[in-house]
């Protein structure tokens, strides 16, 4: 049996971690066959409760399970770790303007990053999961000077597995009829779920749906709004449907693509002469089509045929992006 993967999870109390820990502990984001070892970062108050998180851990007796460390210093729970998923973040509190939740954020993140840079094994990667996820991860990489930024993503993943869902179901086949599902931009309302490359059981999803009117006005906003009216109808955001994404996530980074499709996640602009023809500046965190070998890795795929309607939802979710960085310019290096 190989050596232990040392994973970081943070807010490792809470609610999407509650529903993510156990599946990572019994094998099925790496693998049945690699063990893992658990830091897991929480808020001073939330400490106490991570035990008990621990103790159900602990009294699952995982056989991949080699360690547990529960801290409340982002230095600690950094140490040595090769992946780094990072789930917390301050939440969205009642009258709250986005850009004070970013400003708030970016404090966490900047801290988070430097960690990342100062304590985390040399092969280290990063997914951010905790919300604005593209900007966090901005600040997270930018904070870590000494980490290739190749080696930071954000989830889209979730946004896929809803369209996905979508589209299965208007058409009447299941979602594992449906490939290339993308999604491009931000993760936020102005996420651009692509109806015009994805495919059902083969065929160009637009030759299934035949309906513009609804993949435009119907398809697009119930993905981009899914979280919205989960919290209208649960009464709490997205818990374990998050944490199945960031498996999901993880795993295609982990394991080859299969030939001919691709994957949604958010990864850095910088140096990459797709997206510069696409209008996409550098310095920004966007949701691409990618690939991976299965080393950690990936690659953005290139030649996506794109109509006018999902041009204008990639300029809305740059001009976001942009938005938000220039929020916390200040924070970045």
């Amino acid at each position: 049996m190989s050596n232990p993967i040392r994973v970081c999870v943070t807010g490792a109390a809470g609610q999407i971690d509650y529903s993510l820990l156990f599946r990572i502990a019994s094998g099925e984001m790496f693998g049945p066959n690699q063990p893992v070892a658990l830091n897991l970062l929480e808020i001073t108050p939330a400490l106490e409760a991570l035990k008990g998180v621990a103790m159900e851990l602990d009294d699952c007796a995982f056989p991949l399970l080699t360690d547990i460390v529960m801290t409340d210093d982002v230095n600690v729970a950094m140490t040595d770790v090769n992946w780094a998923l990072l789930v917390g973040s301050k939440p969205r509190g009642p009258g709250m303007e986005r850009a004070d939740l970013i400003k708030d954020n970016g404090a966490i993140f900047t801290s988070t990053g430097k960690a990342i840079n100062d304590h985390a094994a040399a092969d280290v990667r990063v997914a951010v999961v905790g919300n604005p996820c593209n900007t966090n991860c901005l600040i997270a990489m930018s904070n870590a000077p000494d980490v290739p930024n190749d080696r930071f993503t954000a989830m889209t993943r979730l946004d896929q597995n809803r369209a996905m869902t979508q589209l299965a179901q208007k058409s009447g086949t299941t979602v594992t009829d449906i490939k290339n599902m993308v999604v491009w931009g931000n993760h936020s309302a102005n996420q651009v779920p692509d109806y015009l490359n994805a495919t059902i059981a083969g065929k160009p999803a637009t030759e299934v749906i035949t309906d513009l009117d609804y993949l435009q006005n119907e398809f697009t906003p119930t993905v981009a709004k899914r979280g919205a009216a989960i919290i209208a109808a649960r009464g709490k955001s997205s818990a374990a449907s998050a944490a199945n994404a960031l498996i999901d996530h993880v795993k295609s980074l982990t394991t080859p693509t299969p030939e001919g499709e691709v994957f949604s996640a958010c990864v850095s602009s910088d140096n990459n002469p797709y997206a510069e023809s696409l209008g996409i500046p550098e310095g920004l965190i966007f949701s691409f089509p990618c690939t991976s070998t299965g080393n950690g890795d990936y690659k953005i795929v290139e030649g996506w045929e794109l109509d006018d309607f999902l041009k204008a939802g990639i300029q809305n979710s740059i001009d976001e992006l942009t938005e938000e960085k220039e929020i916390i310019s200040n924070l970045l290096k």
